[in-house]
């Protein structure tokens, strides 16, 4: 039987089994200890655990659920809340101010949780009916905080670019550096929107208020004094410190990434339970149940993930297809933007974990013979997948806003997304005309990589 046949036949059954509506990981689990058993050698199927486990062997995967650890304990505290009045009260003043704060609040959150869902709802059920009070259609709300939570894939510390890392044999603490330009960059694509916007629906309410006299709640305006101001910082600069800290302790050369996941976990805790008091066993249980039941969900799916591509590299199906896009011969920025829109595809019906550990195999190949560099080529596949965050029929944040703001109908959240996702596309085109935006401060920080 062809290298092809077998391939579709492999891509075809784990089509079939997920549209079935089984759970990613048993899917891709299920699909491939079954082609070990049509398809490989009988004993194959007596080593399954052996070579889950030696794939698992790593020890950056350690320090995912530490970070988990870390993102649920401060999303299940006030801190999202508190960090988000501080913003709002120091930027009120700004022009679309109130959206500025939130796009900031979810980009310190993301960058200390690492997770996109705990960005929306924590930064989300405090911003969004804030902004709605002040005025802000439901629909420009809804897209901020949906928009702003893609940044937890991309803002270290990211789940996504841990794994990405793993699979590409790629250093982990040069692509968190490489997400930070980005970041900053996404940072202010989405707060220049919201001043436009703000403008936008401020003039519109203004010239409704004219002319007939109808005041509109965007036109009110909220003073904070000073000591107001200086009230809410308290609270969130120890949070801040945090990450400031952890970030220094990986990059500085002083901790692993396992190592800094643990301080960083450990020490958030810490913080929860002087600044708010979370130290009681039933205060911690929905910590620790929600750090239990999303890491072994998340390495569930990185177990059978890896077992998938190791029975996809055994068939020759990986190395096939990769021959096969090579053997092409497109020109490099078409194979890109092929490469790029197969993952959009992708990510109308996976999430990203699974996006990164099925793909890696046959993408990174071709990618890497094209030239380009492949830590570049993770934060642009990154941003990418973070559209599969904020469009149907997945569109994971759309359904977390859904769930904190259901009385914004789902159309208005649909389309209050849109600008984003033109955002997005217009970051990843500016990373391709000017790489250095990702590569210029991992070069400057852990100096030039041997080859790129």
């Amino acid at each position: 039987m062809s290298t092809l046949y077998v391939g579709l036949l492999y891509g075809g059954a784990t089509l079939f089994a997920m549209f079935a509506g089984m759970p990613i990981a048993f899917a891709l689990g299920g699909v491939a200890i079954v082609f070990m058993y049509f398809f490989m050698p009988a004993a194959s199927l007596d080593t399954v655990t052996q070579n889950v486990f030696e794939e698992m062997a790593s020890i950056t995967l350690l320090s995912i659920p530490l970070f988990i650890l870390k993102g649920a304990a401060i999303g299940k505290s006030r801190a999202g809340q508190d960090l988000y009045s501080a913003l709002h009260a120091w930027m009120h003043r700004v022009p679309g101010g109130l959206g500025i704060a939130n796009v900031f609040a979810c980009a310190l959150f993301a960058a200390m949780a690492g997770s996109s869902p705990a960005t929306c709802s924590a930064i989300g059920s405090a911003g969004i009916p804030e902004m709605r009070k002040r005025g802000y259609s439901g629909g420009f709300a809804a897209g901020l905080i949906a928009a702003g939570g893609t940044l937890g894939i991309l803002l270290p510390p990211s789940i996504t670019m841990i794994l990405y890392a793993v699979a590409a044999e790629q250093s982990l603490g040069r692509l968190f550096l490489a997400g930070i330009g980005p970041g900053f960059l996404l940072v202010m694509l989405f707060a220049s929107y919201a001043v436009v916007r703000f403008r936008q629906e401020y003039r519109i309410a203004r010239a409704e208020y004219e002319r007939t006299g109808s005041a509109h709640a965007i036109l009110e305006t909220h003073e904070y004094t000073m000591a107001q101001k200086f009230s809410a910082l308290p609270r969130v600069i120890p949070f801040v410190a945090l990450l400031t800290g952890v970030m220094f302790a990986l990059y500085g050369g002083y901790a692993t990434p396992s190592e800094t996941a643990g301080l960083g976990g450990l020490l958030a805790l810490g913080l929860i339970a002087i600044i708010y008091s979370v130290w009681r066993p039933s205060d911690l249980e929905p910590i620790l149940s929600s750090t239990l039941r999303e890491s072994t969900m998340l390495m569930m799916i990185i177990g059978m993930s890896l077992l998938y591509s190791y029975v996809m590299s055994y068939l020759h199906i990986s190395q096939g297809a990769a021959q096969t896009i090579v053997a092409l011969n497109l020109d490099k920025w078409l194979l890109l933007a092929t490469i790029l829109l197969l993952v959009v595809v992708l990510g109308f019906f996976l999430p990203p974990v699974s996006i990164i550990l099925m793909t890696a195999p046959i993408i990174l190949p071709p990618i890497k013979a094209a030239g380009f560099d492949l830590i570049w080529f993770g934060v642009v596949m990154t941003i990418v997948m973070e559209l599969g965050l904020i469009h149907p029929p997945v569109g994971l944040n759309i359904f977390v806003i859904r769930n904190i703001a259901p009385d914004i109908p789902l159309k208005e959240v649909i389309f209050g997304t849109l600008p984003f996702v033109v955002l997005m596309i217009c970051a990843v085109i500016l990373l391709c005309l000017f790489p250095a935006i990702s590569t210029s401060l991992p070069d400057l920080v852990m100096g030039l990589p041997n080859s790129r």
